[in-house]
C-alpha cells in the first residue's frame, strides 16, 4: 500500500497536520453524537423516577441543542480541513500527471488513446480524491463510532444486550471482504470501458468531416452504441454488487434492532434495565446502523480509489526515452549529420539509414523524396521530438544531447505538415510561441505569410475565434496562420515541413519572395513535394526510403539526370497540363 501512494506521500506528507486535525474535530463530532442518548436517559429515567421536579426539564433541552450546537461547528471545521483538502490533492495531482505528460516524448503517444488519457485525468483522479475525503471521513466514523459506542453500551448500560446485539456484526465482515476484491476488478472494468468510450467519442467528434463526407454516420452511430452499452453493462454489474451489499448490511442492522426490541424489553419488564437505558440503548442501535454502514462505503471508495492510483501510477511511472547531458549553449548554429540512422518502435524496418549532410549556420537545405521516405522524421530529430542516438547530430560542433531539450527547441521555429491550431483567436495562435501578443508584429509576420486580407474580412478580424483545430479556416489558411505564427517566433533556424502544399502556385511565390529576406541570417531548412519550393536553397537533399540518393544545388542535380531531374521534369509537365500531384517512387 506504501508502494501504491507513493507518488501521494509528496501532497500528504506537508498537508498532514490538516488532515489530522480534521480527524480529531471528527472524533469530537463522533463524541458529541454520543452524549444525546445519555441526555435522552437521564430525561427519560427522571420523568419517572420519584422526587421529580417539572422546573428542572428545561435542562435537557438546552443540552441537546449544546451539543447539537457543537456537532454543527465541528462538523463545518471538518468539512474545511478534509474535503477541502481532498479537493487540493485532485488539483495538484491532476497538475501532476498533466506536468508529466507534456514531458514524455512523441513515442509515448504514439502508443496510447486521448481517451484512456482523458478518463485518468477525470474519473480516475476523482476516484483518488474520493478515497481521500469521504472515505477517510467515513473509515473513522466506522471505527471510532463503532468502538466507542459498543463501549458506551456494554459498560454504561447492558453487557449481555450488547453481546446479543453484536452477534450479527462478523456476518458484516465477511461480507465486506468477499465483496471487497470483486467491487475492486469490477470497478476497473469500468474506468476501462469509460476509456474506450471517451475515445470512441472523442475520434468521432474529431473525424467527424470524413464520417460525414463518407456518408457513414449509422456504422460510426453503431460503433458508439457498442461501446456505450459495454460502459453501461460494466457499470451494471458493478451497482450489481454494490446494491447487494448496503442492502445487506441494513437488513443485519434492522435484525439487531428486532433482537433489542425483543430481549431489551423483556429486561425492561424483569427491572434489569430501566426505560431511560433501553431508549438509550435503541438510540446508540441506531446510531451504530452507520458506522456498519459506512464499512461498505469505505471497502467500495477504497477499493476503487486504490484501482485509479495504480492507473495513474503507470502514467507516473512512465520514462521519457529523451535526455541530455550537459547545460552548454551553442556558439554557432552550424548543423552537421553524421551517419544517421532511427527506427521506429515496433517497425523493423528504418525510417532513416546512413544520412549524412551539413548545413553551415544560415544556410539553407531543401529535403525532397517521396511519401514515406524520412523528411518529417529527419526534423522530427531535429526537433528533439524522438530520441536520437548519441554522436549523429551536431550543432555548433557539439553533439545535441550535449544541449537541453529546451535551448535546442528554442533556435527552432517549425511549420510542420498537420498545423494544429488551437480554439483561440487568430491572433493569439500567431503569437503562441511568446505567450503575449503584439499586434504590430502579428501584422508584420501575417503579411509576410500572406494571410493578412484573409484574416481581415473575417467577422472579428485577428480576434476570430477559432473551432476545434481550426475548423473554420481553409487547408490554406492554416498552413499560412502556422508560417506566421513560426515567424513571430523569429527562431535562428526555421523549418518548414511540407508548409506551401495547400497554397497555390501565385500565394506560394509571394510567400517564397518574403522568405528570401527572412532567410537571411537564419539557418533554414525546407521539406516540400515541389521543386518550385526548393530550387533556390543553397543544396537539396533527396531522400528514398530513408536513403540520401542526391545531394548538391538545383542546378548539381538536374545535371546527374537522376531521381530529382525526373521529379522536375514529371512536374513541368505536370504544371504545364494544369493538374497539382505529389512526389512518388515512380518518378
Amino acid at each position: 500500500m506504501r508502494h501504491t501512494f507513493r507518488y501521494l506521500k509528496d501532497f500528504i506528507l506537508p498537508k498532514r497536520k490538516k488532515y489530522l486535525l480534521g480527524i480529531l474535530t471528527l472524533v469530537v463530532v463522533d463524541a458529541l453524537q454520543l452524549l444525546t442518548p445519555q441526555i435522552v436517559k437521564s430525561f427519560t429515567d427522571s420523568l419517572l423516577g420519584e422526587g421529580f421536579d417539572p422546573s428542572s426539564l428545561w435542562i435537557y433541552p438546552v443540552l441537546v441543542l449544546l451539543v447539537a450546537l457543537g456537532v454543527a461547528l465541528s462538523r463545518y471545521v471538518w468539512r474545511i480541513l478534509i474535503i477541502l483538502t481532498s479537493r487540493e490533492m485532485e488539483y495538484w495531482l491532476r497538475n501532476r500527471l498533466f506536468t508529466k505528460l507534456t514531458t514524455l516524448s512523441q513515442t509515448y503517444y504514439h502508443h496510447q488513446k486521448t481517451g484512456d488519457l482523458m478518463a485518468h485525468a477525470t474519473n480516475d483522479i476523482n476516484a483518488v480524491r474520493m478515497a481521500f475525503g469521504p472515505g477517510i471521513i467515513m473509515a473513522v466514523d466506522a471505527v471510532f463510532l463503532t468502538i466507542m459506542t459498543v463501549v458506551i453500551m456494554a459498560v454504561n448500560l447492558n453487557l449481555k444486550l450488547t453481546l446479543i446485539a453484536l452477534i450479527p456484526m462478523p456476518v458484516i465482515t465477511l461480507v465486506v471482504l468477499f465483496f471487497g476484491k470483486i467491487i475492486q476488478h469490477r470497478f476497473k472494468e469500468v474506468q476501462e470501458a469509460f476509456s474506450t468510450l471517451s475515445d470512441r467519442v472523442q475520434e468521432s467528434f474529431t473525424g467527424i468531416r470524413v464520417i460525414k463526407s463518407f456518408n457513414q454516420e449509422e456504422k460510426d452511430l453503431a460503433a458508439f452504441n457498442e461501446a456505450n452499452f459495454a460502459n453501461l453493462k460494466s457499470n451494471m454489474n458493478l451497482v450489481r454488487i454494490y446494491g447487494f451489499m448496503h442492502p445487506f448490511i441494513g437488513l443485519i442492522s434492522t435484525i439487531s434492532l428486532l433482537v433489542i426490541l425483543a430481549f431489551g424489553g423483556n429486561l425492561v419488564i424483569q427491572g434489569q434495565l430501566t426505560l431511560g437505558e433501553f431508549v438509550a440503548f435503541i438510540s446508540y442501535i441506531q446510531i451504530l446502523t452507520w458506522p456498519m454502514m459506512a464499512i461498505g462505503f469505505v471497502v467500495n471508495v477504497l477499493q476503487r480509489g486504490v484501482t485509479s492510483i495504480k492507473r495513474i501510477n503507470t502514467i507516473l511511472d512512465s520514462e521519457s526515452e529523451l535526455f541530455s547531458r550537459d547545460e552548454k549553449v551553442p556558439e554557432n548554429l552550424d548543423i552537421e549529420i553524421r551517419n544517421l540512422t532511427f527506427n521506429y518502435k515496433d517497425t523493423p524496418k528504418p525510417a532513416l539509414k546512413g544520412l549524412s549532410v551539413r548545413i553551415p549556420e544560415g544556410g539553407s537545405l531543401g529535403i525532397l523524396g517521396p511519401t514515406g521516405c524520412g523528411k518529417t522524421t529527419f526534423v522530427s530529430l531535429l526537433t528533439r521530438l524522438f530520441q536520437v542516438n548519441p554522436g549523429e547530430i551536431f550543432i555548433g560542433g557539439h553533439d545535441i544531447l550535449d544541449y537541453p531539450i529546451e535551448t535546442v527547441r528554442d533556435l527552432i521555429g517549425v511549420v510542420p505538415q498537420d498545423n494544429f491550431l488551437f480554439s483561440t483567436t487568430i491572433e493569439e495562435n500567431i503569437a503562441f510561441s511568446k505567450g503575449h501578443a503584439d499586434r504590430d508584429a502579428v501584422l508584420v509576420v501575417a503579411e509576410k505569410a500572406q494571410i493578412t486580407d484573409e484574416i481581415a474580412g473575417l467577422p472579428g478580424g485577428f480576434a476570430t475565434l477559432l473551432g476545434e483545430k481550426g475548423v473554420n479556416l481553409s487547408g490554406g489558411q492554416k498552413q499560412r496562420t502556422a508560417i506566421a505564427r513560426a515567424l513571430y517566433k523569429d527562431p535562428r533556424i526555421l523549418i518548414l515541413d511540407d508548409a506551401l502544399s495547400a497554397v497555390d502556385t501565385d500565394t506560394e511565390e509571394r510567400i517564397l519572395n518574403f522568405f528570401k529576406d527572412e532567410m537571411k541570417g537564419r539557418t533554414a531548412i525546407v521539406v516540400s513535394h515541389r521543386i518550385s519550393t526548393l530550387k533556390t536553397l543553397d543544396r537539396i537533399m533527396v531522400l528514398d526510403e530513408g536513403a540520401l540518393v542526391e545531394l548538391g544545388t538545383h542546378a548539381e542535380l538536374m545535371a546527374l539526370k537522376g531521381m530529382y531531374h525526373r521529379i522536375y521534369q514529371k512536374q513541368l509537365l505536370e504544371e504545364t497540363l494544369g493538374i497539382k500531384g505529389e512526389v512518388s517512387h515512380e518518378s
